[in-house]
Parts: structure tokens; C-alpha cells; sequence
């Protein structure tokens, strides 16, 4: 039986608020009550303050009081304030010992990367399963996270069902194929709607990032929901990513809004790592001929003229659709196949951007004698 606002607000009322001495309820600190199901969700204001570190601890105390209650599957609590916070950085409300204050950095997690696409239907999630396994391939930890919290799709790609087992404060990922993977989609049921607002969709992709324990992975892959909406800009401006891979198919209009995905990433300065140009030819399986059903060649041509790598090109082919959809991703199920081998020549160019950033130094050499 689904919890009621009546029921939500009776737990919340057990949480008082110690500075107060007043319950969360009646002190007029919560707002913006939403359920859909199982689903909870609310705001929890920091008044003027805006200090988000000292108010963590009441955060967790109502999001525990709700994860109680019979009936709750997930619950999401995010701090807001009335005015933004100064110079404290919004990563400071997570824990400090799953990650460096100062930077957004995950303990354990050398590179984060978003894959990321103007528009929906290009075959992001696809690129972004096919691309953490080509990359555990190269021998490095791989971690994915799926970070559409509208349209998760990481347990089916990835076979994967269930719910995450918890400590009570930390997520265990689950893992499949040799890489770690975390989803909104292992928490709620696979049928239910997210009817949530911009504030939710932010604490459920920091939640996701910082409440898992990721380490140690040499790379977390983010499968990002596609657009530039409040989940992109959560992670561009709170995680260090060290890069992003744009998906585009060929036609004029996905390109269009690829560029579009390109321009949030320049000017929140994340570094993009390329471009790819998925379903860009299609071959027959029966004669072998090659056609060009949406065009051909955009992501390539948009990639030089930013000064931009391309990273390549994936066919449109049915196995990669059959194999995603019955989770036995392309590059494990045919690992020979051309299709496999797209993704695997461009998780070597990840890979190869990956180690050129960090070697590149890192400001001037001075010389002495």
C-alpha cells in the first residue's frame, strides 16, 4: 500500500530539527511534497543560511523517518534555500569520506565521463554499455551509472534485476560483465513513472554518484538523459568530469541539437572528448550492400570543424537492438562482429583522450641553469 501525505508528514513530524528544538513539519521546513507510487520526494530549506553542510545530518534524519514507512521504495530528499549558497561548494552536502570537498572528486574514481546527446533515440545508453565493456576490454575498471532518472535503461542492457543491497548509508553496485552499475532503475519498479521536478532529478543523480561505493574503477562511465536539462548541468557543474562523448546520428536535426549538447558542455568548461555518429550506415545481411538511410558523414564533419576528435561510426544493425534489449550487450555476444568492433575502436579512442589529458601538464615548467 502506497504511503499518504498524511502518513509522510506524521513521520516527518518524529524529526526535530536541533537548532530549533522544532519538528521539520511544524517549523515549516518542508515543501514541495511529491509522490508517484513508492516514490518520495521533498524539499527541505536551509531558511537563509544556505549552510548545506550543517543541515546534512537533518537531510538524512528525514529521508530515513520515509525510507521507514511501509510501502516507501525510494526517497528523495533535497536541501533548498532562499538564497544561494556562497563560497561552500554544493558538493559539500555529501559525505566527506566518499569524497574530496574541495573538487566533487569520488574516492577511488580516477575519471568520470558523461556520454551525452542533444536529443532522445540516438542511441546513447547503447553506446554508453557497448562503451564502459570495450573499455574494461583495454584492461581498466569500469563503472556505469545510468543517470536518466525519466527513462533508465541500464538493468535491461545489462541483464541486470533487483534491488542494491545498502550498509544503511551506502549503495553496493551491482555488477555484471566485469563492470560496476548503479540505476534509478534497480530502486524503482521498471513500469512506474517519475514524476519528479528539477530539485529531485539533481539530489537523485548526486545520490546515485556519491551514496554508491564505486571505488576502485580507473573510469565511471554516466549514461546522461539526453538534452541539457538539470540532470547535465548537476553533473557539469558539481562532478569533475574529465570529459564528455557526444552521440549524434547523421540527419541535419540530430546534428542540430548535438551542437547544441556540445555548446552547454564548452561553457561549463568540460573538456569534450568527440564526437560519434551512431546508426550511420545500414548493411544488408543478406547481399551486403551498404546504404546511408539518415545521411552520412554530419558528426564527422561537425568534429572538424570544432577541432574536435571523431571518434567513429556505428552501423545501424539488428544485433545491436536484438542483443541491447535481451541484456547481452553487442560487444560481448559478438565480440568479432563489425558492429562490436566499432565500439571497440572508440572506447580505444576514449581511452587514448583519457590518457593524453592526464599527462599534459598541468601548468608551466620553469627551468633552472
Amino acid at each position: 500500500m502506497p504511503p499518504t501525505r498524511d502518513t509522510i508528514l506524521a513521520a516527518l513530524r518524529a524529526v526535530v530539527d536541533p537548532e530549533t528544538g522544532r519538528n521539520v513539519v511544524d517549523a515549516g521546513l518542508i515543501s514541495g511534497l511529491t509522490l508517484s507510487g513508492g516514490q518520495v520526494g521533498f524539499s527541505l530549506d536551509l531558511g537563509t543560511s544556505g549552510d548545506a553542510a550543517a543541515k546534512e545530518p537533518l537531510r538524512r534524519a528525514c529521508e530515513d523517518a520515509v525510507r521507514a514507512l511501509d510501502g516507501v521504495d525510494a526517497a528523495f530528499v533535497v536541501l533548498t534555500a532562499e538564497r544561494p549558497p556562497s563560497p561552500a561548494p554544493a558538493a559539500s552536502r555529501r559525505r566527506s569520506d566518499k569524497k574530496d570537498n574541495r573538487s566533487g572528486a569520488i574516492a577511488g574514481v580516477r575519471h568520470i565521463i558523461a556520454v551525452a546527446s542533444g536529443k532522445g533515440g540516438v542511441g546513447k545508453s547503447t553506446l554508453s554499455v557497448n562503451l564502459a565493456l570495450g573499455l574494461r576490454d583495454l584492461g581498466l575498471k569500469v563503472g556505469i551509472m545510468d543517470a536518466d532518472i525519466y527513462g533508465p535503461s541500464l538493468p535491461r542492457m545489462l541483464g541486470i534485476s533487483g534491488e542494491p543491497q545498502s550498509d544503511g548509508k551506502t549503495l553496493t553496485p551491482f555488477e555484471a560483465r566485469g563492470v560496476k552499475a548503479m540505476s534509478i532503475g534497480f530502486i524503482v519498479e521498471e513500469d512506474k513513472a517519475m514524476i519528479w521536478r528539477g530539485p529531485m532529478v539533481m539530489t537523485a543523480v548526486t545520490q546515485l554518484l556519491y551514496d554508491v561505493d564505486w571505488a576502485p574503477l580507473d573510469v565511471l562511465v554516466v549514461d546522461m538523459p539526453p538534452g541539457t536539462g538539470d540532470a547535465q548541468l548537476t553533473m557539469a557543474q558539481r562532478v569533475p568530469l574529465s570529459g564528455a562523448v557526444v552521440v549524434s546520428t547523421p540527419q541535419d536535426i540530430a546534428l542540430i541539437d548535438a551542437r547544441k549538447g556540445i555548446a552547454m558542455f564548452d561553457k561549463v568548461n568540460v573538456p569534450l572528448l568527440g564526437l560519434v555518429e551512431n546508426m550511420s550506415y545500414y548493411v544488408c545481411p543478406h547481399c551486403g550492400s551498404r546504404d546511408e538511410l539518415f545521411g552520412h558523414g554530419g558528426a564527422r564533419a561537425t568534429a572538424e570543424a570544432r577541432n574536435t576528435p571523431f571518434l567513429g561510426e556505428v552501423p545501424l544493425h539488428l544485433a545491436i537492438r536484438e542483443m541491447s534489449d535481451t541484456g547481452t550487450p553487442i560487444v560481448d555476444s559478438q565480440p568479432d562482429s563489425e558492429q562490436a568492433q566499432a565500439f571497440a575502436r572508440i572506447a580505444q579512442g576514449v581511452k587514448a583522450q583519457l590518457d593524453a589529458r592526464a599527462q599534459a601538464p598541468t601548468g608551466p615548467t620553469i627551468r633552472m641553469g
